[in-house]
């Protein structure tokens, strides 16, 4: 295993990241305890600065071991394009009609089932939510169905007083969800876009390998969160009656976002669309919400950190990968998932010359199976992060105990890829 002294600092300093995103909750309860300072704590407990804050360390490390033009052509030669996509789609996915038309469809569908079961409508939005949203992701993409999702149980769910078994059971479910979700077919999971090419793979031989598996998984999630805290749930204001939103709007938003997920792998173009969107919510405000700039510019951040310091994590990964078996891949994938972006992972087993099919369909099964451990496991991670902080604790989500939250749907999709 060879390493040249910038990959070694490099990981060094990733390691640190990590940490970093185990201790923001450390970093908030430092800023009430030390106002004065309270600003830098506060950033420094933002998870989605964590990654970013840590890329411009590795690039200023490149450019005094080095020079700054080593550093400049190592950025230029990075891509940034899926942490582009994602700020775009969270944009454009996270506004008023989309989100009107998503909650009246889901609405439509909890009244057919509680009609049917004769329940609460509350657990019925919520298993919905968490069962029928991600599923999206192989449609729309796994970004845009955890922007959906997160707004609908933010609406449902966190705006109200919750236990912390709630807040962090939900969360958990909803990770793992979407990171298996998106593999019904083989454009919208980012884990399953950086090999299907190389592979070969096509939509037939994702749901035929993963998709019903995917599905089942899901359902047994959704179900087990909905019996777990169906109490805790509280019903949807039906009082309160919602401001119709017009249905050509609703079209020109669906169109918007339809072209980002059509030219998802052109950032030029899906950037010129977003710009054009954005144009377009502002000369017609009477049916918009602020845009949530803010949120996904973090997210952005967040992603094109971990692109960064992703790029020099090869010479540790890569030998690992190639000495395991198709059974250890599979675990040792979603081990590692938990550390490094699952999309990067499978990117680097696709580097691996000469390995079997079982071996492919074990990387890329532990690398979607683990997406929901962290923050950092799965791309939209951060996005619904973003989107559902501010009603944790001290407005940060504890690594720890989204880790702990994870692991019982992880273990669902575990059994789903190793017995069906």
């Amino acid at each position: 295993m060879s390493f040249t002294p910038i990959e070694l600092g490099a990981s060094a300093i990733f390691a640190i990241a990590v940490l970093h995103t185990f201790c923001t909750g450390y970093f908030e309860a430092l800023a009430k305890k030390s106002p004065r300072h309270a600003g830098l704590w506060h950033l420094l407990g933002e998870v989605e600065i964590v990654f970013g804050f840590w890329a411009a360390i590795l690039v200023i490390f490149i450019s005094l071991y080095v020079d700054l033009n080593t550093a400049k052509d190592f950025l230029n030669k990075r891509n940034f394009t899926e942490p582009l996509f994602v700020f775009a789609i969270m944009i454009v996915a996270g506004t008023k009609p989309i989100l009107y038309i998503s909650t009246q469809i889901l609405h439509l569908l909890a009244h057919a089932l509680q009609s049917a079961l004769r329940i609460r409508s509350a657990p019925v939005l919520y298993f919905l939510t968490l069962g029928a949203t991600p599923l999206l992701g192989s449609f729309i993409t796994e970004p845009a169905a955890m922007t959906l999702a997160a707004f609908l149980l933010r609406d449902l769910v966190y705006r109200h007083k919750c236990s912390k078994a709630l807040l962090f059971g939900t969360l958990g479910v909803l990770f793992v969800n979407i990171s298996i979700g998106g593999t019904l077919t083989n454009f919208a999971a980012p884990p399953v876009l950086m090999v299907a090419s190389t592979w070969e793979w096509g939509s037939a031989f994702m749901f035929t390998n993963f998709g019903l598996k995917s599905c089942i998984a899901i359902f047994i999630n959704a179900l087990a969160a909905t019996l777990l805290f169906h109490r805790q749930l509280i019903e949807p204001n039906t009082d309160k009656k919602e401001a119709r939103v017009p249905l050509t709007v609703i079209l020109m938003h669906l169109l918007f976002l339809a072209g980002v997920v059509v030219f998802a792998h052109d950032p030029i173009i899906f950037m010129w669309i977003l710009l054009f969107f954005i144009g377009y919510t502002t000369a017609y405000p009477k049916h918009q919400t602020p845009l949530v700039l803010k949120e996904a510019l973090l997210v952005g951040f967040f992603l094109g950190g971990l692109v960064v310091l992703g790029a020099l994590q090869g010479w540790w990964l890569k030998p690992i990968l190639e000495m395991m078996s198709p059974t250890a891949v599979f675990y040792g994938s979603l081990a590692l998932t938990a550390l490094t972006d699952n999309a990067a992972l499978t990117y680097l087993g696709s580097l691996v010359t000469g390995t079997s099919p079982e071996f492919k369909l074990a990387l890329v099964g532990g690398a979607v199976a683990g997406g929901g451990l962290t923050v950092i496991a799965n791309a939209p991670n951060p996005a619904g992060i973003a989107i559902l902080r501010q009603h944790f604790p001290n407005g940060a989500v504890s690594a720890l105990y989204l880790l702990l939250a994870a692991l019982p749907p992880t273990f669902v999709a575990i059994l789903a890829y190793g017995l069906l």
